[in-house]
């Protein structure tokens, strides 16, 4: 049981009916999940509004309520809270309920466009491999140390953040490597939260169906930066130009990394291959795992971190030259017949065109790049016909075909690709709706030495259509169809 008042702890509160000197079992903001003597906080969501669940999570035992907006009648016995902002006072609510435990572990979150859950997951894997206890929150997954949770979100809501944390301190966790998604930073999940440092890693487009323009996308992100406490550090991508932006305002330690402009965490890219890459590090040489340009600026990243947290510089060096790719990044498999299949997450205009880029400046000129590649249904539907523009030029076959077309019509999706294929490209296109249709085609279409690049969906093991999940693994698809092309 908690104490009302330590958990009500720096929340701004505007009004107040009921007593106040009560204790209460747990918190909730889902009203289906209330239990006796709970606290139940109702959000105004983006699809629905907590305070008409009000009534039903007092009908299930809550003897407290926080809310925006009291309801036409109290009920006796009840506690309610009125508040300004129900989200950012569940956050700081959350954090108290667990005794805000970002204040016991090192917490780094990382945030930008992409290659925030290549960062903090080789993050996790460089510190455990040093010896540490480690906690990672990524899309991927949830690690509490090696306890393994499946992702929900880039950024969970504030209770389960909060509730992972300190399963983290029980077990004596040292470091936590976060994403910081915009949304997680707009809806206020992170508020409360005790950073020992941020990293920017990019910022092109995306999420613009929610955000609405770039602007509002970049002013959010600065949000975190803007936020970091003096004792923390901020460490930005200073090649991209947001990145200074995002060090205007912060109290945070600044420091930047970079491949072509003077910068505290220096690399050059001297050789690639499929196999790895070989870098100049503050020019220092080492042979890395990791693929491409793109993958350069997230070891300097994670580089970066390591040694901003104490890490002694060779050591750090020494344990990133171990590191493998991170699950649906850049993973690669090579058929019998010296075909190459590539499984990328590239849902993104920037990150397809880094992935196409590094696939083009590693061959030699005579494979063929067939590459395979949809957008998500019910998102941003102005980065369709980039994607296709891209696809099309940097590629020598494109084939357009079903992602998580959610709940719209997958034809329609297509359709919207198409309309940004320059009329020269046009000819190197094919439109195939079933993606498992379109991966096999994809296969057969190949000659030894081409490649083969799968694009959009990554780790994701479904596909989204009508609101149902469906199993589909991509890397799984393209083993098959060598498998079967082995036999024929």
């Amino acid at each position: 049981m908690k104490e009302l008042k330590d958990i009500l702890y720096k929340v701004e509160i505007v009004s107040t009916v009921g007593a106040m000197d009560i204790s209460i079992r747990s918190i909730y903001f889902d009203s289906r999940q209330v239990t006796e003597k709970g606290l139940f906080l109702a959000q105004q969501g983006v699809a629905v509004d907590g305070h008409k669940f009000i009534n039903k999570a007092i009908d299930l035992g809550a003897i407290v309520v926080v809310c925006e907006v009291f309801p036409e009648k109290l009920k006796e016995g009840v506690t309610y809270i009125k508040v300004d902002n129900s989200s950012k006072a569940l956050a700081i609510i959350a954090a108290n309920f667990y005794g805000n435990p970002s204040k016991k572990v090192k917490l780094v979150g990382v945030t930008g466009t992409n290659g925030k859950t290549t960062v903090t997951t080789l993050l996790y894997d460089l510190f455990k491999k040093a010896g540490y206890k480690v906690g990672l929150l990524s899309t991927v997954k949830v690690l509490v140390n090696d306890k393994v949770y499946k992702a929900s979100h880039t950024t969970p809501d504030s209770i389960s953040i909060n509730k992972y944390l300190s399963e983290m301190v029980a077990i004596g966790v040292d470091y936590c490597f976060m994403e910081v998604s915009s949304h997680g930073i707009h809806q206020k999940r992170i508020e409360g939260l005790h950073f020992e440092g941020g990293v920017f890693t990019n910022l092109s487009h995306d999420h613009l169906d929610y955000h609405k323009t770039f602007a509002e996308y970049r002013d959010v992100k600065k949000v975190f930066f803007d936020t970091l406490p003096k004792t923390a550090f901020a460490l930005v991508n200073i090649d991209d130009k947001n990145g200074q932006f995002m060090l205007q305002n912060t109290r945070a330690k600044k420091c930047t990394y970079a491949l072509k402009t003077l910068a505290d965490f220096k690399a050059k890219v001297l050789e690639k291959s499929f196999s790895g890459s070989l870098l100049t590090v503050n020019t220092i040489e080492i042979w890395i795992r990791l693929i491409g340009e793109f993958n350069a600026y997230n070891l300097l990243a994670i580089y970066g971190v390591a040694e901003l947290l104490g890490m002694e510089k060779m050591e750090v060096l020494r344990l990133v030259s171990d590191l493998n790719s991170v699950s649906g990044r850049f993973q690669y498999i090579v058929s019998d017949n010296n075909v190459t299949g590539i499984v990328d997450y590239a849902h993104t205009p920037d990150a397809l065109k880094n992935v196409l880029k590094t696939i083009n400046d590693i061959r030699t000129g005579n494979e063929n790049v067939i590459t395979v590649v949809g957008c998500g249904g019910n998102r941003d539907k102005d980065k369709r016909p980039k994607m296709a523009s891209i696809a099309s030029q940097l590629s020598t076959q494109v084939i357009f075909t079903s992602d998580n077309p959610r709940n719209e019509n997958p034809q329609d999706i297509i359709e919207d690709m198409e309309a940004g294929v320059a009329e020269q490209d046009y000819k190197k296109t094919l439109s195939i709706l079933d993606r498992r249709q379109a991966i096999r085609t994809a296969c057969k279409l190949s000659e030894p030495g081409d490649i083969i690049l799968i694009a959009g969906k990554g780790h994701e093991n479904y596909q989204e259509i009508d609101g149902e999940r469906n199993y589909f693994d991509d890397l799984e698809e393209v083993q098959g169809c060598f498998n079967l092309l082995k036999k024929e």
